[in-house]
């Protein structure tokens, strides 16, 4: 098991004490502390981990792909499982469930895990979520063809990884899994994607708003062309439809507080026109908070306001959208965990300095 870290000392505890409960433990724990200015290294030891240091990251390559780059030539065994240093293995079987996956389909299994978000400030990722999975597609293709991987959790075979080229065929790429399984399909390779559900699970921002806002706009700067053309058409049209339902509920909204407070009784033809379409806007609140609802359930653990409040993840999602467009066409990048990722070569491949 690969684990790449930077700055995590707060995070890895979880995930490698879970390892302990497991019922097919890895073989061996790899944590390459990729110029951490925490103690991501003396927490790894004292948890029993193999720590390595691969120094700064060439020309030309990020700094996760580096740190997976250098964990795949020091392990031994023949699989390989990359896991981000913020996941956790919440069942027993989640090792084992996994080898059983790859042993069925091949290739390049991935988890995107379930979100959790016990803080008011991290449940407004919900929209962020939902984005991700929708635009990604990665789930409606069937096992084994899947368009997209999910970095948090990858399972690959060393024979698999070494025929695409390794990380090293994404040495520039800042969303590199999306890249790898690109590079997995181009070899005839099967692209697997679960949701971790019960299995694995995540905490990604609990330093609250501002890394939340980072690395989503990192991840939207980077990400805006990965996504296959008809999922990206289909996000447009759902985000579309929600600014349509929350302006027209807002505009509604604030119409009969107006007559409210005004006492008006005359021109009932108006009213009752406005009254129609205050309905249809309740209504189509009413359907969007059911929808999300569901998907939420899937994606984390958020809370109930973010559904049943949806334009409020939505406003978030709008700030960092427009923050995230704003760095990457005037400055050609974005900042993430002390490093300045370039944007500016094939539109979200870059290089890490600093």
């Amino acid at each position: 098991m690969i684990v790449p870290a930077r700055d995590e000392a707060a995070a890895l505890p979880a995930l490698l004490e879970a390892l302990r409960g497991q019922h097919q433990p890895p073989a061996e724990v790899i944590v390459v502390d990729d110029g951490s200015r925490d103690a991501t290294a003396v927490v790894s030891r004292r948890h029993g981990a193999q720590v390595i240091d691969p120094g700064e990251p060439p020309q030309g390559w990020t700094g996760k792909a580096w740190a997976c780059a250098v964990g795949a030539d020091r392990a031994r065994g023949d699989l390989l499982l990359f896991l981000d240093a913020d996941t956790r293995l919440a069942a027993p079987g989640a090792l084992a469930g996994l080898v059983e996956v790859h042993q069925e389909h091949g290739g390049l299994v991935s988890v995107q895990p379930h979100h959790e978000v016990p803080r008011t400030v991290e449940n407004l990722s919900a929209c962020f979520n939902l984005v991700a999975l929708l635009a990604g597609g990665a789930f409606t293709g069937g096992p084994g063809r899947a368009r997209v991987a999910y970095g948090p959790c990858l399972l690959v075979s060393r024979d698999d990884h070494r025929r695409v080229g390794g990380h090293a065929s994404v040495r520039g790429s800042v969303l590199d899994d999306i890249d790898l399984a690109a590079a997995y399909r181009a070899s005839g390779l099967a692209v697997t994607c679960l949701v971790g559900g019960r299995s694995l699970r995540m905490r990604s921002y609990p330093r609250g708003w501002r890394a939340l806002s980072s690395g989503w706009e990192k991840n939207i700067a980077a990400g805006s062309g990965a996504a296959p053309s008809w999922s990206v058409a289909a996000t447009v049209l759902w985000l579309a439809v929600q600014h349509l339902v929350a302006g027209g509920a807002v505009v509604s909204g604030a119409r009969a507080a107006r007559h409210v407070r005004g006492g008006q009784t005359r021109g009932r033809g108006t009213i009752g026109g406005s009254a129609a379409s205050d309905v249809v806007w309740a209504l189509g609140w009413v359907v969007l908070a059911r929808q999300q609802r569901q998907a939420l359930r899937h994606a984390g653990s958020f809370r109930w306001w973010t559904w049943a409040a949806f334009p409020v993840p939505l406003l978030a999602f709008d700030l960092v959208f427009a923050r995230s467009m704003c760095r990457s066409l005037v400055h050609g990048s974005v900042d993430w965990r002390g490093r300045t990722v370039d944007l500016t070569r094939s539109g979200r491949a870059g290089r890490t300095s600093g």
